[in-house]
């Protein structure tokens, strides 16, 4: 019954996604190349149509808006490596541009698209991507209360940071808290194409609520991805039905902010050739609860994150007898000495598996090292806002354990090293 459902909700909704996503970008980008192409041929035409023209060109130029940023970090690492090979005097490997449109046609519809280029280790060359590309559109609002659709490729809903993650001057720090915002999973964790219904509601006593609810197609052929998930087999990941919901509640002066979100992933299993793994599912369920307190100088958050594995259908002890929840949990503090300076401390903790957080049961059965299992990072970071559109930012780690490095850049999981340091700067713009 749930294969037939599968099959169904992909023709009826989730394929066409996609689609839809990469005719956006094209509207997106084509929409002002139209308009100034038509405008070099006006001297050919009547003055009625030159009017008409500019016209045409006034009207879209008022309703297109395109943004940009990009970002070029220095990082260097005392042991492993992070964002290429950082372990031996440091590296330039961490670069992140980026371009953005938003067009709204109609006063309830609304297109936006992202083109990201990323440089972040082996399987982040820099090749271009469609970060996001998706239709909004508003089904109902009033001045207090509004109701809407999306469809396309869209930000996934959870925790604080998610939908802002790849902008650097809306991240608290050059790496986000690695329990809960993966880098070696990024392309998974940031969009899908999916359909997507929310609602918001704000009352000047009571603050505002926004409910946000799901069902997509994760983004799942990338390396990163498939060595992170299952990284002795041979075949590929493809996705499958998955879930994404999301409550947020803010205060009035935006002082507290609470959220809880919830994900279930499904992902598929395709053996390869003479592959020893049958055709398996990947099930991950996390479950979110994000809080923040804001005054004047002082931002206080904490996110807590309770991940259930389970995989089957593998036809093999190694992958089928996973069944475990993980865990993950940071505090951060920043203050603000005034408005060019702001100071970050941060405790970031990882458990893969929460029923054996040191690792030690995992090593006896696989021989890899328990320090692989778990992270425990301590941050202290500074940040620079040198002018409103450029930025620069400082930041150390001191690190126990690698549960969080990308195995693609560290392909040796037995030359790791369990305490490390790492040291970050970036320098950003935007326009």
């Amino acid at each position: 019954m749930y294969s037939r459902l599968n099959s169904v909700l992909h023709v009826a909704f989730l394929a066409p996604c996609r689609s839809i996503a990469m005719v956006l970008t094209f509207c997106l980008l084509t929409n002002i190349g139209t308009a100034l192409a038509e405008r070099s041929i006006g001297h050919l035409k009547t003055e009625n149509t030159e009017t008409q023209q500019q016209s045409t060109l006034k009207w879209i130029l008022d309703r297109l808006q395109f943004q940009g940023f990009a970002s070029q970090a220095f990082i260097a690492t005392s042991d492993n490596d992070v964002f290429g090979n950082t372990d031996e005097g440091g590296s330039f490997g961490f670069t992140e541009l980026g371009l953005n449109a938003l067009f709204r046609p109609l006063p309830k519809l609304q297109l936006s698209a992202q083109m990201l280029s990323r440089r972040a280790g082996k399987d982040n060359t820099g090749m271009p991507r469609l970060d996001f590309a998706f239709l909004d559109y508003r089904l109902y609002s009033n001045e207090t209360n509004q109701f809407g659709i999306r469809l396309g490729r869209i930000k996934n809903p959870f925790g604080f940071y998610n939908e802002t993650r790849d902008v650097a001057f809306t991240r608290p720090s050059i790496l986000l808290p690695q329990s809960i915002y993966f880098d070696r999973t990024r392309n998974l964790g940031l969009s899908s194409d999916s359909v997507q219904l929310y609602g918001e509601t704000s009352h000047a006593k009571w603050g505002d609520f926004t409910v946000q609810f799901q069902i997509g197609s994760p983004n799942v052929d990338d390396s990163d991805t498939r060595i992170s998930l299952v990284p002795t087999a041979p075949g590929r990941l493809s996705p499958d039905i998955s879930i994404i919901g999301r409550g947020l509640y803010e205060t009035p002066n935006k002082r507290f902010r609470f959220a809880v979100s919830g994900i279930w992933v499904n992902i598929d299993y395709d053996p390869a050739r003479m592959d020893r793994f049958g055709s398996g599912d990947i099930e991950f369920s996390p479950i979110f609860i994000s809080a923040q307190y804001n005054t004047e100088r002082f931002t206080f958050t904490s996110e807590y994150a309770l991940r259930k594995f389970r995989y089957s259908g593998f036809n093999n002890p190694q992958y089928d007898s996973l069944d475990f929840f993980g865990e993950s949990f940071y505090f951060q503090g920043e203050y603000r000495f005034n408005q060019k300076w702001e100071a970050l401390l941060r405790y970031d903790l990882l458990f893969t598996d929460r029923d054996d957080r040191s690792g030690k049961k995992f090593a006896a059965l696989t021989g890899a090292p328990a320090h692989s299992r778990f992270a425990r990072d301590f941050t202290v970071g500074l940040r620079w806002n040198i002018t409103p559109q450029i930025m620069a930012r400082f930041e150390y780690h001191r690190i126990n354990g690698t549960g969080w490095l990308a195995p693609l850049d560290n392909p040796v999981s037995s030359e790791t090293t369990k305490d490390w340091n790492l040291f970050a700067a970036q320098l950003s713009f935007r326009f």
